[in-house]
């Protein structure tokens, strides 16, 4: 094997953690695998013979890049946060496959996401290196150029704001898809029926429904269980023809009038009551997750 196949090689075998760094700091897909490919483009630059550990060298190099998208993201977003859903992976309800576990081992879901766009793009980065993939402040430190004990105080701070979120209530285990799916079920019968009285008993007084549409869509946010109901009731054309399949490991519902993903729904659950509603209707992100082989149902 030659000097590139084996830097190819080294590169391959880190591939599924930098997406799933990337995917956790940036809520894209399409981001994140633009983020691992200019990894690989400076590795292939580099002398790869002076670097010990390749995966936490890509690593930094994505995480960088990362961090650089989020700032210039920031900078240009005008919409507001409230109606912005991250990339959903959406697999069939009977499991997902290889390449959509690895990307959200330890489940990320919807909701979570949500809460992380909230934050500063530095503490955004901070949290997920440290929380979710134990990242040494002092490596933390140099990507952020910041002191190890500054970017300890980044990562708390995004701690404070994400501690007690909806998003961290339920795990992704299989009891708590079962009883997830039992709500989703309950929820889709009753927007096939418009039955607002059902509708209600399924959703929690402070649910909050938020809905992305695109740059070109009607995006909307409806707040608290008759607002949400109201707006599920106009759900009904497209619950006649809505399944459900798994968004981000837990049970969610697909729209696709003959057989087309119209919208993505992911559903955030705590005790017996639905909180949150999240949905994507973006047509060129639903496009680009399809030809990405993320939005299978």
């Amino acid at each position: 094997m030659d000097e590139r196949a084996q830097l190819a090689a080294r590169f391959e075998h880190s591939r599924n953690h930098l997406r799933g760094v990337a995917y956790r700091i940036l809520g894209s897909v399409t981001e994140a695998d633009d983020a691992v490919q200019e990894a690989w483009l400076r590795l292939s630059r580099s002398d790869a013979d002076a670097i010990d550990d390749v995966t936490a060298w890509l690593r930094t190099v994505v995480a960088r890049v990362c961090l650089d998208m989020l700032r210039a993201r920031t900078r240009r977003r005008e919409e507001p946060l409230d109606y912005n859903v991250p990339d959903p992976i959406v697999s069939p309800a009977s499991g997902p496959d290889p390449e959509h576990e690895a990307l959200l081992a330890d489940s990320v879901g919807l909701a979570l996401l949500i809460v992380l766009e909230r934050l500063d793009p530095a503490e955004r980065l901070a949290f997920v290196l440290h929380d979710m993939f134990a990242v040494p402040f002092s490596q933390i430190a140099e990507i952020t150029d910041r002191t190890p004990a500054a970017a300890r105080q980044l990562a708390s701070r995004a701690r404070r704001r994400v501690r007690g979120a909806p998003a961290l209530a339920e795990g992704a285990d299989e009891a708590s898809r079962r009883h997830q799916r039992r709500l989703v079920e309950a929820y889709l019968a009753a927007a096939r029926d418009g039955d607002f009285d059902r509708l209600l008993a399924v959703l929690d007084p402070d649910v909050v429904l938020r809905a992305d549409a695109g740059p070109d869509g009607m995006s909307q946010l409806l707040r608290g269980a008759e607002a949400v109901a109201g707006g599920s009731r106009a759900y009904r054309p497209l619950a006649s023809v809505a399944v459900i399949a798994l968004v981000n490991g837990m049970p969610g519902l697909v729209a696709a009038p003959e057989g087309r993903p119209f919208s993505v729904m992911s559903f955030t659950v705590v005790g017996d009551r639905i909180v949150e509603l999240n949905v994507l209707s973006d047509p060129a992100r639903l496009q680009a997750l399809l030809s990405a082989g993320m939005l299978e149902f």
